[in-house]
């Protein structure tokens, strides 16, 4: 089978979260007759609505800093699948993508064949396996993986962990999730484990009342970032400066080229954690100074400035509403917005709109994606185009000016878009 090949068949199982179908008891039977490769290394666990994605890339930066041989599973990737698996910092190959495919689609069929399970393993499910083969074959040491959906019934909780992460949690998915977030904060906290250190980002109430409950049930230590604090804080357009001062004295410099404050938090959970996996202090440091996380306010160009940014919920619409009005005030700004059909389309508009020029409305090239027309139809703004496609919709910033700034976001399968036509 080719790379293309594999990649047209995990497409066809559907897409991962209409086609989700959470529980761990097939990827439970999945991996046993793959010889359980998830319990071949130690794991970093990370849940949460925002940040989680960025959080997975700064401490795996950092424990490959600290002369660890690293694995990392995230998603969604943004150009090719083979992005979701990375080893020592750099994506499996195409090659290796499509041996993994082979050998647990195999092992899937026979299971099929035997009546052992009724479907084949999701698209989600199948990478995993994936991830957990690839990660035992190449001698990982410590993999963090990034919770795919929910947490307690994600296929990623199959693994006992050294630490559990748990990010901010806002609304999303909530037709899987549950509305409230108190329902949403109890399926991030399923993967919470028995005696396993579990760092909790700063929560809403509701949400930390949760969390906490689900951990004094289980017996699991609860690491709050709230007892951390930052000092000579240097927030800049492309990145920050600051002191991370802790629990017990300590303090630590951080320079993170991530833009936006929330990656300043997000900084802080992933020190909160390294710190709490013994990293040297020297290690925590490099490895945050040089994590690289795309799609995330980054700059693909510079005049006009073009920036990309996957706000796809409302907590990542006010991320990037923060940043465009601390750092963009004065500028004229465009924004190309398209996204998906599970989104809150209305609120992350109302967010976002009122801090634009101009506005034009797309759609990724995706089967899930919201027709622009019927955007325009739930938002308000007094200059708003629609457009067929990205490439048309960047034909419209043809006039901006060298000194705009062009905003693309609403969706990370759009941001992949314009990242594999803006830097090939």
């Amino acid at each position: 089978m080719t790379y293309p090949e594999s990649v047209r068949f995990l497409y066809a199982l559907g897409n991962e979260v209409p086609a989700a179908k959470l529980g761990l008891e097939r990827i439970g039977l999945l991996l046993e007759r793959l010889e359980n490769p998830h319990r071949a290394c130690h794991f970093v666990h990370v849940a949460g609505t925002n940040g989680k994605g960025s959080v997975c890339a700064m401490i795996e930066s950092a424990l490959r800093a600290a002369g660890v041989r690293t694995g990392l599973f995230t998603s969604p990737h943004l150009v090719e699948p083979t992005e979701r698996i990375q080893i020592a910092g750099e994506p499996v190959d195409a090659e290796r993508f499509t041996a993994a495919f082979e050998q647990v689609h195999a092992v899937a069929e026979r299971m099929l064949a035997e009546g052992v399970i009724e479907c084949h393993p999701t698209y989600f499910e199948t990478v995993a396996a994936m991830a957990f083969v690839l990660f035992r074959e190449l001698a990982v040491e410590t993999a963090v993986l990034e919770v795919g959906l929910g947490g307690r019934l994600d296929a990623t909780n199959v693994v006992l962990p050294r630490i559990c992460v748990i990010t901010p949690i806002d609304y999303d998915h909530e037709a899987l999730l549950g509305k409230a977030i108190e329902s949403i904060a109890r399926e991030k906290a399923g993967i919470l484990k028995p005696g396993v250190p579990a760092v909790m980002a700063p929560q809403r109430p509701e949400a930390e009342a949760v969390i906490r409950a689900r951990a004094a049930e289980i017996g699991a230590p609860i690491l709050s970032v709230t007892e951390w604090q930052t000092a000579d804080l240097d927030l800049r357009a492309d990145g920050s400066r600051f002191a991370a001062r802790g629990p017990c004295g300590f303090r630590i410099q951080i320079e993170c080229p991530l833009a936006g404050q929330h990656q300043v938090d997000n900084a802080v959970t992933a020190v909160a954690a390294l710190r709490a996996l013994d990293v040297p202090p020297e290690a925590i440091r490099e490895g945050i100074r040089r994590v690289v996380w795309p799609g995330r306010l980054e700059r693909v160009a510079a005049r006009p400035a073009i920036i990309l940014d996957g706000a796809h919920n409302p907590g990542g619409a006010r991320a990037l509403a923060t940043y465009i009005a601390r750092f963009w005030a004065g500028r004229k700004v465009w924004l190309i917005y398209g996204t998906m059909r599970d989104k809150a389309v209305s609120e992350i508009t109302g967010i976002l709109f009122p801090l634009a020029d101009e506005v034009i409305l797309t759609a990724p090239a995706h089967p899930r994606a919201v027709r622009p027309e019927a955007i325009r139809e739930l938002a308000d703004h007094p200059r708003l185009r629609c457009a067929s496609s990205l490439e048309e919709a960047l034909a419209m910033t043809s006039a901006a000016e060298p000194d705009d700034v062009i905003f693309i976001t609403g969706s990370l399968f759009l941001v992949g878009e314009a990242r594999a036509r803006l830097l090939t």
